[in-house]
């Protein structure tokens, strides 16, 4: 039986909070449950590996917090979240965390109304904020009613806009190379990289620089078909990855299409990316 918190903010920074993690990466779970147990201030009371198995154990448990992946077997974690507003009928959502390599859907994550979004591989600095986050939601909440009926009407519309709604994107990116404001087919871009505050653009037949600030503001007009965040540093174009080197501790770097042949290390978190794209 699940024994309900106190809403007053004492008590609930003075609980631990009972998590659950979902991920379909055993290592990630074990990273995870490790860093969050030596915290002292959580309970980490199971896990599971898919979103359907998640559900189930959701129901079961009822946890606080739940620490969430972006993209699993059988339910994706947006998937995962409509499916417990709608069917579960459980008396109060957990307290979502994202947890995922993939940081192209943190506004996604934020507009869901999670407490917070962490990348792998994971820094126990940003999972105690976290944590911060999640027990001052709680204590603004009356936990034993739960979130109001309009605010899970604006949750299940958000989702169903995000589900159903394409993102505009232009084929075309401006490019400035010396003093011109070229426009270039997205198709011909290489990769993308960030040099002291700047966006560096390379295609297999000019170099110059974005306008935008940031790769996470670069990715938002790139095409996520053809475009990956390969390492936090680098964004490539898949379709001109030349060549695929296996590296140091079984890692990879790719070899590019540029005149340069750029050689671009993958990041840890994104090596089981690289092996679903190319089936390594």
């Amino acid at each position: 039986m699940v024994t309900p918190l106190s809403d007053s903010p004492s008590a609930i920074a003075a609980t631990p909070l009972r998590a659950m993690i979902l991920d379909d990466e055993k290592l990630a779970r074990e990273e995870l449950r490790y860093l969050l147990e030596s915290t002292g201030t959580v309970q980490v009371i199971d896990e599971a590996s898919n979103g359907i198995e998640g559900l189930d154990k959701i129901v079961q448990h009822q946890p606080d917090l739940l620490f969430l992946d972006v993209q699993m077997p059988g339910l994706d974690g947006f998937a995962l979240i409509r499916h417990l507003i709608e069917h579960a009928q459980l008396p109060q959502l957990p307290q979502i965390i994202f947890a995922t390599a993939y940081d192209q859907y943190a506004v996604r994550a934020f507009d869901v109304n999670a407490v917070d979004y962490l990348l792998k591989p994971f820094d126990p600095h940003r999972i105690a904020q976290a944590l911060e986050k999640a027990r001052a939601r709680m204590a603004e909440q009356r936990i034993e009613d739960g979130p109001s009926k309009p605010e899970m009407t604006a949750l299940l519309e958000l989702l169903e806009r995000h589900r159903s709604a394409p993102t505009p994107r232009t084929s075309k990116l401006i490019v400035q190379v010396q003093n011109r404001l070229l426009l270039v087919d997205q198709s011909e871009i290489c990769f993308a990289s960030i040099d002291e505050g700047a966006i560096r653009v390379v295609t297999p037949t000019l170099e110059g620089q974005s306008k935008c600030r940031t790769l996470e503001d670069l990715l938002e007009l790139l095409d996520t078909q053809q475009f990956w965040r390969a390492h936090r540093g680098f964004v490539v174009n898949i379709n001109h990855i030349r060549e695929v080197v296996p590296w140091f501790k079984s890692s990879y770097q790719l070899r590019m299409n540029d005149r340069a042949r750029t050689e671009i290390p993958v990041s840890r978190a994104q090596t089981r990316r690289l092996r679903e794209l190319f089936r390594l």
